[in-house]
């Protein structure tokens, strides 16, 4: 199962890089975040694009997310959904049997902390409920937090938000309710797995950034053949699209 994610920082800017990322990528899911666009500005182009089952959740200007799933691999179109504690259009989740997959756009927290924590003690609360119900998650995107020291260029190591130990704690908590952090766990000792480069000072250039981006997937679908990479040379959103490839969903958790 492939998995494409990318924050792309405005889809109205870029929807034709988008467009060509997939066609050219193929992914089985498609997760993008900070789309900025309710779904009347979101680009015919990319609005419906061919062969997948496409949701977008937005509103004008800020945040927003979308997930794509690709027809050939799932076959009809699932009913998407967004879990209780979906924030300023932050979450879509879609369910195929066992399996539910979802793209997510942290909050920043810099404007609102206390909310940042709310909406990720929310999303531990609801790992644990899929895990306790037999659920087979694999969520994607930009989590807004830098999950290990090592996920920080040394240049921008500071005790600030994104850093925090209590959102890394959370970061954690999440991950202990059957998940893995699939680009740590194919690349563990690696201290350049950045995805996102403020947007000043050449720092992409110089690749001096943050790890921002993840796939964060059900044990069960991760194996010794899994692989995931990170692409600086991509785009022209702040954020670098990541692709990984997980085990295939068997038949089983599809519920065909």
């Amino acid at each position: 199962m492939k998995i494409g994610t990318w924050n792309v920082n405005g889809i109205r800017k870029r929807s034709s890089e988008v467009l060509s990322w997939i066609d050219r990528e193929e992914p089985d899911v498609v997760c993008l975040q900070e789309t900025k666009a309710a779904l009347a500005q979101v680009p015919q182009h990319i609005l419906d694009v061919a062969g997948y089952h496409c949701h977008w959740h937005g509103h004008a200007g800020y945040s927003g997310v979308a997930l794509m799933l690709r027809a050939k691999t799932f076959g009809e179109a699932p009913k998407f959904v967004h879990p209780p504690f979906d924030m300023e259009t932050r979450i879509a989740v879609a369910e195929i049997g066992s399996l539910v997959l979802g793209s997510v756009y942290g909050p920043n927290g810099g404007k609102d902390y206390p909310a940042k924590i709310a909406f990720w003690k929310d999303l531990v609360l609801w790992a644990a409920e899929l895990q306790e119900a037999g659920k087979h998650l694999v969520l994607c995107g930009d989590f807004n937090i830098a999950r290990l020291e090592i996920d920080v260029h040394p240049m921008l190591r500071k005790p600030m938000i994104g850093q925090s130990a209590e959102e890394r704690t959370l970061f954690e908590q999440f991950l202990s309710h059957g998940l893995v952090d699939v680009h740590r766990r194919v690349d563990p000792d690696n201290d350049r797995l950045f995805t996102w480069w403020a947007p000043w000072r050449n720092l992409r250039q110089r690749d001096i950034g943050w790890r921002l981006d993840y796939v964060a997937a059900n044990e069960a679908l991760v194996d010794e053949h899994v692989h995931c990479v990170a692409y600086r040379d991509i785009g022209t959103s702040d954020h670098g699209p990541v692709i990984a490839h997980l085990r295939d969903a068997p038949v089983s958790l599809l519920g065909n």
